[in-house]
């Protein structure tokens, strides 16, 4: 079976049992960018993948999510923010880049921007770490690792916290997601990797500080407190966030930026219902 992995720090407590501890045979770990991860479980060059919450919207009808896990954020999440040279209120024609690493952080900056902040941006895509200076910027949306690394600029926001400000919800970065051509012919090795995940979460809360050291030795440039960014995320995906993820999907679909879905599907629930 063909397995994405998000290769970034966020992920790593999901894929520590199975990377450290236990390979599990008969699957392929491919490691990348949130962006590659959607693009290739949506080309079928997947069976099983975490992707961002965005990248729902364009597989509905061809994928399944598992209903236990997530990646999310209540309030401040540190991976996701926008630099800027100028207040936040005062981008409104200002050239802002966005990462192409991911898409849920595209629109949820979208959102904000033209919602809660009534500014028309032009946005410009860019890499995953951009330069104000060098790339002729006056804000740039920055996620995952090179969030975490060392920068300066005169304005930072959170968007996790903006979210919450704004909305009054938390923010599901990713969900996991599952081709419904793979879900019966892979069964035991969705089970196996979905083991796998718990474990890990599990050793987590056992033994901390071990999975905190080799996270810290993967990604040795993340100059953040790993401890304390583990302790902002959310990894179990309960009915506040599915709530969450549902009120992300329709504002979207409501301002055009993704397409309109119908009721999110979960592994082992009934057509529409919950798990």
């Amino acid at each position: 079976m063909r397995l994405g992995y998000i290769d970034y720090l966020n992920c790593y407590p999901f894929y520590h049992h199975m990377f450290e501890i236990e390979p599990l045979a008969g699957i392929k770990v491919f490691p990348a960018y949130p962006s590659e991860l959607n693009r290739m479980i949506g080309a079928d060059e997947l069976d099983m993948s975490p992707i961002s919450a965005a990248a729902y919207a364009d597989l509905d009808g061809d994928v399944t999510l598992l209903p236990e896990f997530c990646l999310s954020s209540v309030g401040y999440v540190h991976s996701v923010i926008l630099a800027s040279a100028v207040p936040i209120e005062d981008l409104h024609g200002k050239r802002v880049g966005l990462s192409m690493a991911s898409r849920t952080s595209v629109v949820l900056l979208k959102i904000l921007l033209e919602r809660y902040y009534g500014l028309q941006p032009v946005y410009v895509p860019t890499g995953a770490n951009p330069s104000l200076e060098e790339n002729g910027l006056d804000g740039a949306l920055i996620i995952g690792n090179e969030a975490m690394m060392s920068r300066i600029t005169p304005y930072t926001y959170d968007l996790g916290d903006l979210w919450m400000r704004k909305t009054g919800h938390p923010v599901v970065f990713a969900v996991f997601a599952v081709r419904d051509s793979a879900r019966d012919r892979y069964s035991a090795e969705i089970d196996a990797v979905t083991g796998s995940y718990r474990r890990s979460l599990e050793r987590l809360d056992r033994d901390r500080e071990t999975l905190i050291r080799k996270a810290r030795e993967r990604y040795p440039s993340i100059i953040f407190d790993v401890d304390g960014y583990y302790r902002v995320l959310k990894y179990s995906f309960n009915e506040e966030l599915r709530d969450a993820l549902a009120f992300y999907l329709k504002t979207a679909a409501e301002l055009g930026f993704l397409k309109e879905t119908g009721r999110v599907k979960f592994l082992g629930a009934r057509e529409g219902g919950t798990p």
